[in-house]
């Protein structure tokens, strides 16, 4: 049975939107049900504190939840967007934008949730410092949500980017490349990123009076777990951006998508391996602040190794691009 372009059209546009929104629902739930759960633990611990732990609770679920709202966003602009008669290349950024921020929101919608969590039970703990644990778990949050805030910047130019006057092969797999790139890219940093701010927070409860170390060694943990997003970022750009010369192979189109997959897949370990290292640091400088610098000059080298394999996979993403 044969297909008008439109009708394939309005068929990417369905498959993306429910992608978009079906996957992108599944970080923000865990995460709000992760800090629903440490509410409870909290309550449970101290009874007297529920008002705060409420609050904070609600709070740290909203943040949490954002991610899944830029993937409402995505599946209702493919939904009621009018793209006009399309082409195939058409076709394959609706369905790229799909999967790229559905992917794109699991690892900060689950990462945002770690931090409110342990925010709502370290209110249970220390009363007192429950300004600083809200302001602290904020502030991770906020950091976690940035890698899903690249894949929505890559949803949206892929939906609202005019590729027409780019040949059509193998311009398609740089498109499908680039979703995948930013999308899978943005899962490990986002998890890793709430390990650390959720360090953070555990600290402060812990020991108030080391709120000003804990956050700045939180926010420099979380900045290096974020490079492999920033790498998965930069690859997208360069699949969606770079021109192509017309090809009748389908070979370089595969090469491109391999680069996008190579990338987003190895963005993912290296962001939760340094997000682990991150929180072993973090968690320990409230117990003895003495040790700052050495927790410091530790966790930079051990997620510098960490790192390691992520440019390993940036490497050969490039030379997928350049020079296959």
């Amino acid at each position: 049975m044969a297909y008008d372009i439109q009708t394939w059209t309005q068929a990417a546009a369905f498959l993306g939107s429910g992608l978009s929104i079906g996957l992108g629902a599944i970080g923000a739930a865990i995460g709000e049900g992760y800090t629903a759960a440490q509410a409870n633990a909290g309550i449970s611990r101290n009874p007297d504190a529920t008002g705060d732990i409420f609050k904070t609770m609600l709070v740290g679920q909203a943040v949490a939840e954002s991610a899944a709202i830029f993937a409402l966003v995505i599946a209702m602009l493919l939904l009621f967007t009018d793209m006009g008669s399309g082409s195939i290349l058409t076709v394959c950024a609706l369905l790229s934008a799909g999967l790229c921020m559905g992917f794109g929101a699991i690892g900060s919608g689950i990462g945002s949730g770690f931090p409110a969590g342990m925010a709502c039970f370290g209110i249970s703990r220390q009363p007192a410092a429950a300004g600083n644990l809200t302001t602290n778990m904020l502030i991770g949050s906020a950091v976690c949500q940035t890698t899903s805030i690249y894949a929505l910047v890559t949803a949206l130019i892929l939906l609202f980017v005019n590729f027409s006057g780019c040949p059509v092969s193998p311009t398609w797999g740089g498109i499908i490349g680039a979703g995948l790139s930013m999308g899978l890219g943005a899962i490990g940093p986002g998890i890793g990123e709430g390990l650390v701010a959720k360090a953070a927070c555990e600290g402060i409860a812990r020991q108030p009076l080391a709120v000003v170390p804990s956050t700045n060694i939180m926010l420099l943990g979380q900045a290096v777990t974020e490079t492999t997003g920033i790498y998965a970022l930069l690859i997208s750009f360069m699949l969606m951006f770079k021109t192509f010369p017309a090809t009748d192979s389908t070979a370089p189109a595969f090469a491109l998508i391999a680069s996008g997959l190579c990338m987003g897949l190895g963005a993912i370990g290296p962001g939760i391996g340094e997000g682990v290292t991150g929180h072993g640091s973090v968690s320990w400088v409230a117990r003895n602040e003495e040790a700052t610098a050495e927790l410091t000059r530790f966790m930079l080298v051990g997620q510098a190794v960490s790192e390691s394999t992520g440019i390993y996979s940036l490497v050969i993403a490039l030379v997928l691009i350049f020079v296959v």
